[in-house]
C-alpha cells in the first residue's frame, strides 16, 4: 500500500559515536523523502564528529563502530554537521518525519546537533522539529507484532534479509518499505494518514525530545524528572527559580536547555504582564 501523503513524509536513521545523546555526534544521516505521489529522494551524509569542547575530531565509541562498521579515519575530510546543515533544513523543510526508533534517539540527536550548530556556530535554519508530526515505525511494529527491524523487514516485505542492515541508507530504505508493509497487513487497524500513524507511534508528550518536561492534560509543562518531578514547570518557577540556572549549567541535552529556558522568558513576561494589569509597575 502507498502512503496517503497530504505533504512529504521524510524518513530518516543516525549512525553516531555511541548513544548518549547530550555528547556523542552524528557520523551519517540518511533521509528518504516521499513526495504525495510517490516520488522518492534519498540522500545521505558523511559527518565528521566534533568535540566542540576541545576543538577536536571526536572519537567514535569502539561498541559503536562494532554495529555500524565506521572507523575514525573513515570521516577524515568529511564536512562538520553544521557544514551540512543548510542543505540538511532543505530537506527537512515543509514534511513530517518518519523512522525506527526514531522518536527515541535519532530524532533527540538530530535536534541535538542542530543546536549545537546554533550555538557555537551561529547556524540557525529555522526549523521547528518540535512542530511536525513524528511517524515512528517501530513503536507500531511493537503494538502489532513486537519485535527488531531486521525480523520487521522480513515479517512484512517477503521473507528476505536486507542488505547491509546497520548502514543509515539501508535502515532507512528497509523502514520505508516495513511501514508501507504494516499499511497493508493491518488495513483495518491502521490509517493511511500521517497524523493518525504519529499519533499511534509517537513519543510521549514531550517538551522536549528528551522527557525531561512533558505536557499534563490542562496544556502545562510538567518536570517529569527529580524531585519537582509532577510539578509544573511554572510552580517551580515561582518557588524555585533557581532550579532554571541549575538545569542550564548542567548535564543535560541543549534541546532541553532550550526549552527550558523559553519557558522560563514565558514566564517572566506573564509576571510583568501580572504586575502591570495590578498596577505595580508605576
Amino acid at each position: 500500500m502507498e502512503l496517503n501523503l497530504e505533504r512529504p513524509l521524510l524518513f530518516f536513521d543516525i549512525e553516531s559515536t555511541g548513544l548518549n545523546i547530550a555528547s556523542d555526534c552524528i557520523i551519517e544521516l540518511s533521509f528518504v523523502k516521499i513526495f504525495p505521489g510517490g516520488e522518492q529522494r534519498v540522500k545521505t551524509w558523511k559527518v565528521l564528529p566534533w568535540d566542540y569542547a576541545t576543538g577536536k575530531q571526536k572519537h567514535i565509541d569502539e561498541k559503536a563502530s562494532e554495529v555500524n562498521g565506521v572507523h575514525d579515519e573513515d570521516l577524515v575530510g568529511c564536512p562538520r554537521f553544521a557544514q551540512v546543515l543548510p542543505e540538511v533544513g532543505e530537506w527537512l523543510a515543509d514534511c513530517d518525519l518518519a523512522g525506527y526508533n526514531s522518536a527515541k534517539f535519532d530524532l533527540p540527536m538530530l535536534a541535538e546537533e542542530i543546536e549545537r550548530a546554533r550555538k557555537y556556530e551561529g547556524v540557525d535554519i529555522g526549523v521547528d522539529l518540535h512542530g511536525k508530526q513524528m511517524v515512528d515505525v517501530q513503536n507500531i511494529y511493537h503494538i502489532m507484532e513486537p519485535r527488531n527491524l531486521r525480523a520487521a523487514y522480513r515479517f512484512y516485505c517477503g521473507g528476505e534479509d536486507f542488505e547491509n542492515a546497520h548502514t543509515a541508507e539501508a535502515d532507512t530504505l528497509a523502514t520505508y518499505e516495513v511501514l508501507k508493509g504494516e499499511l497493508d497487513r493491518y488495513p483495518d487497524t491502521l490509517k493511511n494518514d500521517v497524523k493518525f500513524l504519529a499519533n499511534m507511534s509517537g513519543r510521549q508528550k514531550g517538551v522536549d525530545f528528551a522527557g525531561r518536561l512533558v505536557w499534563n492534560d490542562a496544556g502545562e509543562a510538567v518536570v517529569n524528572f527529580g524531585k519537582h518531578k509532577g510539578r509544573t514547570a511554572r510552580w517551580v518557577y515561582e518557588n524555585e527559580p533557581s532550579y532554571f540556572d541549575w538545569i542550564d549549567g548542567g548535564e543535560f541535552c541543549l534541546d532541553t536547555k532550550r526549552q527550558f529556558a523559553l519557558l522560563r522568558e514565558q514566564f517572566a513576561k506573564d509576571k510583568l504582564v501580572r504586575k502591570f494589569n495590578q498596577g505595580k509597575l508605576f
